[in-house]
């Protein structure tokens, strides 16, 4: 068989069956039109698997596989050059020998990391080759390492650490009443560390009659963790208060605000406060933000490669719409932070308004709604259409004004981002006509609806094979054609993870704006007639995505049920 058109390691996996020719053909076409290496595409969207797209690698191109999850790095290694060019070039020093230094890398044909290793620290750069999961891991461990990582602070670090309002970063955060409290305000910071740690979403400080909980939001379930006594609620409720620089005089009336939390001289976590009176106290829920640990690459969203070309090719538009539906806490900021730092280059003008901004992108200018000065969505939106912009993103379209205006911005030549809350893409067409936009101007505006939810994924180190008959399986949405052909997995728990369950992945529906899906909305037809055209055009629904990531083995028939439905 003759590969004319395919790389060396593309070629050699073909031959060794781990992709089909067609597969590789298109694999590498996206690749290329992402700007991702061959291997980091593969591994990412889960076409091989990264053990074997390594080994297949090494033996391409000569190079040594080492188990890097197996060493003991030495941190004064990993120092002799920056975090910037270790982030840059994917690569990380590992063994250092005599005027060698050896560099881990897992795409053997970009190995301008060694030049760039070589030039800044002086030493001859030989690269190894390493499992792509294996080198992020080691990455992540090796610059916690380097700036005081936040998992091995003790109770003695905790006095250390450095904690700011949002209109305030440079007052003291002590005061005589936190010296004489200071046990109650090293409960508070550890309990905002451990937060971190254990990478929750959300911390709830609730007071009840006689009790009194914290809860983290991991992996999207809210989980106990502390029951501090009842008689304290209101301390840390003031703490809290004090921290995010609110009124603590008021507690007829929610309050919100931030505190940050500078762990280093390059890292800090935000958190976004919000109070709220109760029966028995207020109940105060901070947002975690924290942005170094975000990825906004297109592989971190989990979209199928069918799903994210039509993403990619709706987001390149001059101008257009495209909108992202779900519930709360279904990721829908991430989508669209995603689709900004794709657009997100020199010749392009990108204003974005939310309700607050969470996260700071670089190049984009974005403002934070504030209703109580008369900064709405709408009037940001007017403001953002006299600036030139070329892409606008909207936190969320919430009434006929801001619909309006943003639907009027995507047919004259700007490329519109925005949410809308429904349950799957079909009903956000119909969405829109409710709120007064007219059919013509939604056929002529939306390019593109995405709808999604997340699911936790399965832990890797201990799920495991589930026995299902071939009546449960078609029962749950499996074809006949798959019975016999997937292997569905369980949770079991360990060490490693939150009961059997490890971070959570997206599950999609993405559904073009076809000339027949324009048709029935031109005739002001339902949901449910828009929704059998996408099925009649192949458009996966978001319980058949989800079926897919279970043949996948990334999440549980259980879990896809909680989430989605039929």
């Amino acid at each position: 068989m003759t590969l004319p058109s395919l790389t060396g390691l593309a070629k050699r996996l073909v031959a060794q069956q781990h992709l089909t020719l067609e597969r590789a053909q298109q694999a590498q076409s996206f690749a290329s039109r992402e700007g991702l290496p061959f291997a980091t595409y593969l591994v990412d969207h889960r076409l091989v698997d990264s053990l074997n797209v390594a080994q297949a690698a090494a033996d391409e191109f000569g190079l040594p596989l080492v188990d890097i999850g197996a060493m003991e790095l030495d941190p004064e290694v990993t120092r002799l050059v920056s975090e910037k060019l270790i982030r840059e070039f994917n690569a990380l020093p590992i063994y250092k020998r005599g005027n060698k230094l050896f560099v881990a890398i897992s795409d053997p044909a970009d190995i301008r990391a060694m030049d760039q290793f070589q030039f800044h620290c002086g030493l001859n750069s030989e690269p190894v080759l390493v499992e792509t999961h294996a080198l992020r891991a080691a990455m992540d461990n090796a610059l916690d390492s380097k700036e005081s990582s936040i998992s091995t602070l003790s109770d003695s670090d905790l006095d250390a650490l450095e904690f700011s309002g949002a209109d305030d970063a440079a007052s003291p955060t002590t005061s005589d009443s936190d010296i004489d409290d200071a046990p109650l305000v090293r409960f508070v910071h550890k309990v905002l560390l451990d937060a971190v740690n254990k990478g929750a979403s959300d911390i709830h400080f609730e007071p009840y009659e006689g009790r009194f909980r914290v809860r983290f939001r991991m992996d999207g379930l809210l989980r106990e963790v502390a029951t501090p006594p009842a008689n304290i609620a209101a301390r840390v409720t003031l703490r809290l208060k004090v921290m995010a620089r609110l009124d603590i005089s008021e507690r007829r009336l929610p309050q919100d605000g931030r505190i940050k939390m500078k762990l280093s001289r390059t890292r800090a976590i935000d958190f976004r406060v919000s109070t709220c009176p109760t029966m028995f106290g207020e109940k105060v829920v901070l947002r975690v933000l924290d942005t170094s640990s975000q990825r906004f690459g297109p592989e971190s969203l989990g979209l199928e490669p069918v799903q994210m070309q039509m993403f990619l090719d709706a987001i390149r538009k001059p101008h257009g719409m495209v909108l992202v539906t779900g519930p709360t806490g279904s990721g829908k900021t991430m989508t669209l932070y995603t689709a900004l730092s794709i657009l997100n280059t020199d010749d392009r003008n990108i204003s974005a308004c939310e309700d607050p901004s969470e996260v700071y992108l670089p190049g984009v200018n974005q403002v934070s709604v504030n209703t109580k000065v008369g900064l709405t969505f709408a009037s940001t939106l007017r403001a953002f259409l006299r600036q030139d912009p070329d892409v606008i993103m909207i936190g969320e379209i919430r009434d006929a004004e801001t619909a309006e205006i943003a639907v009027k911005a995507a047919q004259t030549g700007h490329m519109v981002l925005s949410t809308l809350h429904t349950n799957d893409a079909p009903q956000t067409l119909p969405r829109l006509r409710n709120m007064g936009v007219e059919t013509y101007n939604i056929v002529s505006a939306v390019s593109l609806v995405l709808a999604q939810r997340l699911v936790r994924k399965l832990c890797d180190s201990c799920k495991m094979p589930v026995e299902l008959s071939a009546a449960a399986l078609l029962a749950y949405g499996f074809a006949p054609t798959d019975i016999g052909k997937i292997t569905p997995y369980g949770p079991v728990g360990c060490e490693q993870c939150n009961g059997g369950y490890k971070g959570r992945i997206g599950v999609f529906q993405v559904m073009p704006i076809s000339e027949a899906t324009a048709r029935i909305i031109i005739r002001d037809g339902s949901a449910t007639e828009i929704a059998d055209q996408a099925s009649a055009e192949g458009i996966a629904t978001l319980r058949q995505s989800g079926l897919l990531k279970v043949a996948q083995g990334l999440t549980s028939l259980e879990e896809l049920t909680r989430m989605t439905t039929e």
